[in-house]
């Protein structure tokens, strides 16, 4: 019997838990990921080699990595010093350097799912250099992803330079063929939200027969998202090319500190969500360790009721 495809859209540090989830409930897994990010490693090795930026990327090799692979570890590492090397991910620079040797981004991630021994694939959403502005509640204009992620206050619009770039073929093929398309959780903005402003990632997602799930995140970040509920969350979404796609939200009911900033599913929140003819699912979704993530195992509970 033939696996059930599933494709997780987004990228920071959210997808790899909806992946692992994926992967435990058996589907033929693909992950669609942003290349918006400026900051940090990825931000360097894109002004200094011309690359798109990995970090992404990376995070969804490893976690599709095989169990046994002694590989995954080692592309984590991140250099803790060294001139030139402190605050790279040795992972990053592993796939810097079959870019050169393979002779493209997508050959270079490629190579490395297989060293990786991936169980699916990890597509970057489109392989144009874009460049991720913003414009916030004040109407004030940030540009570059790691701006827009620092910004003071939250967060309206967000749009993509060049707009519209093209889509890796691969990526809006995965979403086609899907049976399962789970968004998120990740950041609103500068990780989900990017995938959708490329040209025909929204337009598959809506014309897909796929079951579309959107995991809101559990905390807020500040700046970027602060304040808003998860029906901002999800209208947000919706602006962004996903209107009347999404068929259900999961949130968070697990009380977390107010200092964590929590996505509150208020009544009147859960209420503005259905007026869009989206089911909500409330579950206890919170890591009692860690408040501002996703518990894996109450995610895949969570997820396995509803796809």
């Amino acid at each position: 019997m033939t696996a059930r495809a599933a494709v997780a859209v987004g990228g920071g540090t959210g997808l790899p838990r909806v992946l692992g989830c994926l992967l435990r409930g058996g589907f033929d897994t693909t992950a669609v990921v942003t290349v918006a990010d400026d900051g940090g490693s990825s931000g360097h090795l894109r002004r200094e080699l011309g690359i798109l930026p990995p970090g992404d990327i990376r995070n969804c090799l490893v976690a599709l990595a095989d169990p046994d692979s002694e590989l995954a570890r080692v592309f984590q590492y991140r250099f803790a010093e060294g001139e030139g090397l402190a605050g790279h991910a040795l992972g990053n620079l592993i796939i810097a350097a079959l870019t050169d040797l393979e002779g493209s981004f997508a050959s270079a991630v490629e190579e490395a799912g297989r060293l990786l021994g991936v169980r699916g694939r990890v597509l970057p959403s489109t392989l144009a250099d874009v460049v991720l502005s913003a414009r916030d509640a004040s109407d004030r204009l940030v540009t570059g992803q790691a701006n827009v992620a620092l910004s003071p206050g939250p967060l309206r619009t967000v749009c993509l330079e060049p707009a519209m770039p093209p889509a890796y073929e691969p990526a809006l093929e995965a979403i086609q063929d899907a049976d399962l398309v789970v968004v998120g959780p990740g950041s609103l903005f500068t990780s989900i939200i990017p995938n959708f402003l490329v040209a025909g990632i929204a337009d598959a997602v809506r014309t897909s027969e796929a079951r579309v799930i959107y995991v809101c995140n559990v905390a807020n970040q500040r700046g970027e998202t602060s304040a808003m509920d998860a029906a901002d969350h999800t209208e947000a979404l919706l602006r962004h090319g996903l209107e009347g796609a999404v068929d259900a939200v999961l949130v968070n009911a697990t009380p977390i500190p107010d200092e964590a900033c929590p996505v509150c599913a208020t009544p009147n929140a859960i209420m503005r969500i259905e007026r869009h003819g989206i089911r909500v699912v409330s579950a206890d979704l919170a890591d009692r360790t860690s408040p501002l993530h996703h518990d894996a195992d109450r995610l895949y509970d969570a997820l396995a009721g509803v796809w």
